[in-house]
Order: C-alpha cells, then sequence, then structure tokens
C-alpha cells in the first residue's frame, strides 16, 4: 500500500481497481478532437502499465478505473502518480500542441478512490457509464463517442484459452 499527500490525500493499494477523476484547469470546456485525444491517451498504456477497466471524458472531466500493473523490469506495481502523470502529460500536451499554446489543460491534482472489496466493480463502471447520460449529454451512454469500457469477458470460456485482448 502506498500513500502520498499533495492537496488530497491518495492511497494506492495493490492489485485493487482504483476509481479516478481529473478535472480540465479551471473546468475549460474540451472540443471533441481534444477528448478523442484525452481517450488515445487513456487507453495508451492499457495492458502495460494498468488494466483499464472503462474511462468516460466528459467535457470538463475525466473519469477512469483502473487497476495498475507490475512493471517487470522494476518488480514495482506502477504507481497512480506515474500512470496520472504519463496520462495527463501526453494528453496535455497534443492538446497544447494542436492549439499552438503551452501552460496547463489539467488540474494538478486528480482525486482516486480505491474501490472496496464491499464495492461492486460493475456497479461503479455502470456509474461511469451513466455519466453522459446524467448530464444530459446523450439519451443512451453507448452512443457517447468518449467513452471506452472492456468487453466483458465470455464466462463460458476457460481463462487460458481466452485470446489475449490487443488495443492498437
Amino acid at each position: 500500500m502506498t500513500f502520498y499527500r499533495r492537496n488530497l490525500p491518495h492511497l494506492q493499494r495493490d492489485y485493487k481497481p482504483h476509481f479516478i477523476t481529473f478535472v480540465t484547469k479551471f473546468r475549460q470546456v474540451l472540443p471533441g478532437w481534444a477528448r478523442d485525444i484525452t481517450v488515445g491517451c487513456c487507453l495508451h498504456d492499457h495492458g502495460i502499465r494498468y488494466s483499464l477497466h472503462v474511462a468516460v471524458v466528459m467535457p470538463n472531466h475525466v473519469h477512469l478505473i483502473l487497476t495498475p500493473l507490475t512493471d517487470q523490469q522494476r518488480r514495482l506495481i506502477v504507481s497512480l502518480i506515474e500512470i496520472m502523470r504519463a496520462i495527463k502529460g501526453a494528453s496535455a500536451r497534443a492538446i497544447n500542441q494542436r492549439l499552438r499554446l503551452h501552460g496547463a489543460v489539467w488540474q494538478e491534482e486528480s482525486f482516486d478512490h480505491v474501490l472496496r472489496s464491499s464495492e461492486n466493480l460493475d456497479a461503479k463502471i455502470d456509474y461511469i457509464l451513466q455519466n453522459p447520460v446524467r448530464a444530459g449529454l446523450v439519451q443512451d451512454w453507448q452512443i457517447y463517442p468518449w467513452v471506452w469500457r472492456r468487453p466483458p469477458a465470455n464466462p463460458y470460456v476457460p481463462p487460458e484459452s481466452r485470446p489475449a485482448q490487443r488495443i492498437t
């Protein structure tokens, strides 16, 4: 378990899913192309640094549920600090390049919450997926363009015969 503090306390538990929210600087609304970039940055290290369960990029914030993975070279669990620095840094750089600007796109802090064993992961995923619906952006989360959900595993296929999912 890792604990660190900036303005908000942050607690990381190994092998546990984490619910993470990060917000644009000054709650600035991102255009569609910037949300596309952000979804791509959230997916970039899926299966490498973390296992992503769900990602939703809203107009001025992002919700994720992910489980940090082990960095095999260092033999350590990848820290949330590293994961968030990579996602926020890469997306901010790409957004700023397109706008020909410099500076922060995201607030420094992120809100993260370790999902306890008593919390239902599927219920939390559904809560995130319903965020665009609750905000009045769409009638059905499945038509919201800036949402990604890990495909559910087929419970009838033994784990050893399931093909590895590759993100391109």
